[in-house]
């Protein structure tokens, strides 16, 4: 997929106070709302000192420059014409070939970092904000050696294949109940790492390299919630039926990709749903 995001807008919500930090063994953990999350990825800079030098300055300056001047993608239609995304780094990937309600990509490997996410769906504030914050916490420094990363882009909300192996934590996460969904979230990781990455403080996150694969993409805009997500899915695979040359792997799962943080207006909001696929 393309990414970080960031990336990226994942829920909205009513906004607590609390301070994203690292837990210690003393403290309980302290969570924040995924606004105030987003916003904080812009100022991180500033927050390390209270008088900013000019350099710190002119890094926040670039770092908000990329929100506020975004950049596009080659848009099929008026509704993606109107779609901007952070000029953030994000997967790269070849267009093998476009319809007009989707486009095949075949995306490069690259690194993420994932947690499973509580509750059977996939974009509930509750779920979507615990787990947006788990992996924020890596980005910012919860991690050997306490370093900062970049941000990238989209956030990516998938639902894990039958049969996959979940392994649950404590104490973020609940025991996993019967047979219900199981989503997990990821934040695309810088690729100047490589395989060299931080190993996070926190055994919720996960780091996992994503193999070259081939997808279906369908671009939508708008607030993404569960029920558009069915409805997006649906459209996907009704539309794949007629191409002749790719059809949907079997037991292929849904992939969504949010490119916006919150603040973006819903009608320029950048999201995409995908699907594996295989020639026919």
């Amino acid at each position: 997929m393309q990414t970080a995001t960031m990336p990226t807008s994942v829920v909205t919500g009513t906004l607590n106070r609390s301070t994203l930090r690292s837990s210690s063994k003393s403290q309980p953990r302290q969570t924040i709302s995924p606004f105030e999350t987003r916003i904080s990825l812009l100022f991180a800079l500033a927050s390390q000192s209270a008088s900013l030098s000019q350099r710190v300055m002119a890094d926040l300056v670039a770092e908000t420059t990329k929100y506020v001047v975004p950049k596009r993608f080659e848009s099929r239609n008026l509704e993606e014409a109107l779609m901007a995304v952070p000029d953030l780094e994000t997967v790269d990937f070849k267009v093998l070939s476009k319809k007009d309600q989707y486009e095949i990509r075949e995306v490069e490997p690259h690194f993420i970092a994932e947690t499973t996410m509580p509750g059977r769906e996939g974009f509930d504030f509750f779920g979507a904000s615990q787990s947006f914050n788990v992996l924020a916490e890596y980005l910012f420094g919860k991690n050997f050696p306490n370093e900062k990363m970049d941000m990238t882009t989209p956030v990516i909300t998938r639902r894990a294949s039958e049969g996959e192996r979940m392994e649950m934590t404590t104490p973020v996460y609940t025991k996993r109940v019967g047979d219900q969904e199981q989503w997990k979230m990821s934040f695309v990781m810088p690729s100047k790492y490589g395989s060299n990455l931080p190993a996070p403080k926190d055994s919720a996150v996960r780091i996992t390299e994503v193999p070259k694969k081939t997808v279906a993409v369908a671009a939508f805009s708008g607030y993404v919630t569960d029920e558009e997500v069915k409805q997006q899915e649906l459209k996907l695979r009704d539309a794949l039926k007629n191409d002749l040359e790719f059809r949907i792997k079997v037991g292929a799962e849904v992939e969504v990709a949010q490119y916006n943080p919150p603040f973006t207006l819903p009608f320029t909001r950048r999201n995409e749903i995908a699907l594996k696929v295989e020639r026919r």
